[in-house]
């Protein structure tokens, strides 16, 4: 039909003598705009990926964000520290020393503090540092030369085990040192060389720890160590350098001697390191404080998570300024998953506990709902109130038998409820419930475990028990616990709010780019055919004018005769 028509064009344009050229045609551009009309809903769709794109990446932003604060929150609410000492800021310690003398009380000693030592002001004198024992022997001549002596000797620390060691007549001083080195691990004692002159080497023996006497003596053979000049003829030392000594401390008027310069079993979770004696006359005192330092770091680093999450929301909830619309970076204007994650946030952080709020920690919001924090607030709180700060800000559990003990927890349980729990004839957990509800529990050996959907979700209790029991339980829900759990719960990766509004976006992504890929599939098609096509009717329109060209020339033959 098409080839028809042009040939009609053609004999229309041949009675008037002109010519009709197939390169004249934009074949390409016939078949671009055709295949670009079949192709314009793939363009349309690609345009909604790419802004489901954009949003995947913003979730993503929010998703950082949120795993960034509970990271910050879980450091004040990690259950843990409700029930060791191990980690608990709240148990920090400091330690502050003075003398009453010239000598600075750093250079004398130092002191280590573990979590929960007790606070207090101790008075401490060094009287005696411990020493090690050490034993010289007489000067040779050179350090490599054979000492021609056979024998075998035995050595030991006081805190050691004897060991014999053998003594060739082809040995060094340098050998014999090391012959007896090799045995230091167990002996306690080692040895080396001190070189006092270019001629002149002596061996120094020295207890590995001190406060610990050695013992020497010859086992057979030659007396290698009175020949060496480390015992006389009647086996005692020779030439004593230093005699072995325990430490010697007075603490609060009370002598204390122990064989080590680090003294760690006088007062719990206090270890002393002895440098020096402490000069006649002067006193060292010591005052072990609480260390709220930490506490005070990590309330600074939640309030800058926080902020850098609500940052993100102002973001997301700007407007243009000329149409009141959304402005073109809001991406999750209106989001309700937004809203509600931020919703949960704000709620956790006006959480009040045992009288004390946000206020009570010199924490308030700006006009943006940023926190503030006020320092001399906080630092008076814990100084007077650090127990209540605690409860403030993490998870309390409390349970009316010593059996039961939380490990993990959610964030949905009742503040109070009473857990059954049943044991089997082996007095192992065989079931737990609430209210009769056993379905809410799950048992995993000694753990008690909550069910996913229910509102013990998140907890594990650890029962020790082996008797059936009804235990009442109470829960203290603080601010950063709160924060914690709902962060998580919102930025976790796999069954998390904002996960699942990105699977989704990426789960439309993928069935729209199989739309545009079948859309893409059929225009390359329909492109091929009209390639095809249009290629027949170029060659169509090429005969047609050489015919014409034939018949013009025909006719104008004729007219000439």
């Amino acid at each position: 039909m098409t080839v028809s028509s042009v040939s009609s064009s053609t004999s229309s344009t041949a009675s008037t003598g002109a010519t009709t050229n197939p390169a004249d045609i934009d074949w390409t551009a016939l078949i671009d705009e055709m295949v670009a009309a079949r192709t314009a809903a793939a363009v349309s769709i690609e345009t909604e990926i790419t802004d489901n794109q954009t949003k995947i990446t913003t979730y993503q932003q929010m998703q950082s964000l949120l795993s960034s604060l509970e990271s910050a929150a879980d450091v004040l609410a990690d259950p843990s520290n409700t029930s060791t000492l191990s980690g608990n800021m709240f148990l920090a310690r400091s330690a502050t020393l003075t003398s009453s003398g010239d000598a600075s009380a750093a250079s004398l000693i130092g002191v280590t503090l573990d979590n929960g030592a007790a606070t207090g002001s101790y008075t401490l004198q060094v009287n005696q540092l411990a020493e090690a024992e050490q034993v010289g022997s007489s000067a040779v001549s050179s350090e490599t030369t054979a000492l021609g002596r056979s024998g075998v000797l035995s050595l030991a620390a006081a805190d050691g085990t004897a060991a014999d060691i053998t003594i060739d007549s082809s040995m060094s001083l340098s050998d014999v040192v090391s012959a007896i080195n090799d045995q230091s691990s167990t002996t306690g004692v080692q040895a080396s060389i001190v070189e006092v002159s270019g001629s002149s080497y002596e061996m120094v023996l020295t207890t590995t720890s001190t406060g610990q006497a050695i013992t020497a003596s010859a086992v057979s053979g030659d007396d290698v160590l009175s020949e060496l000049g480390v015992t006389d003829s009647a086996g005692d030392f020779a030439n004593e350098l230093q005699t072995a000594q325990d430490a010697v401390i007075t603490l609060d008027g009370m002598s204390i001697t122990r064989s080590t310069n680090t003294i760690s079993d006088v007062l719990s979770d206090v270890t002393f390191d002895l440098y020096t004696t402490t000069p006649s006359g002067s006193t060292i005192t010591m005052d072990v404080g609480v260390d709220t330092s930490q506490v005070e770091s990590a309330l600074d680093s939640l309030v800058t998570a926080y902020n850098s999450y609500r940052d993100f929301v102002i973001a997301q909830e700007a407007t243009d300024s000329t149409t009141g619309t959304a402005a073109s970076t809001a991406i999750l204007f209106g989001d309700e998953t937004l809203q509600d994650v931020s919703a949960q946030l704000e709620n956790a952080l006006n959480t009040s506990v045992g009288g004390l709020s946000l206020g009570s920690l010199g924490l308030s919001f700006n006009s943006s709902n940023e926190l503030s924090l006020d320092s001399s607030t906080l630092e008076s709180i814990l100084s007077s109130n650090l127990s209540g700060v605690e409860q403030l800000l993490g998870f309390t559990a409390t349970t009316s038998s010593s059996d039961l003990t939380v490990g993990t927890y959610g964030s949905a349980a009742p503040s109070s409820f009473t857990l059954d729990v049943s044991v089997d004839s082996s007095g192992n957990p065989s079931s737990a419930s609430v209210g009769g509800d056993s379905s809410l529990f799950t048992i995993d050996g000694s753990e008690i475990v909550g069910n996913s959907g229910t509102a013990y979700a998140g907890f594990v209790f650890n029962y020790s028990g082996d008797t059936s029991q009804s235990i009442d339980v109470s829960l203290s829900y603080g601010i950063a616990s709160l924060l914690h759990s709902t962060a998580a719960s919102a930025a976790d990766g796999t069954t998390g709010a904002v996960q699942a509004m990105i699977s989704g976006l990426e789960d439309d992504d993928t069935t729209l780019q199989s739309t545009v890929d079948d859309i893409d599939t059929a225009a390359a098609t329909y492109q091929a055919q009209l390639t095809a096509q249009y290629a027949n009717y170029e060659a169509a329109i090429s005969e047609a004018e050489s015919t014409q060209s034939y018949l013009t020339a025909l006719l104008s033959s004729s007219s000439s005769s």
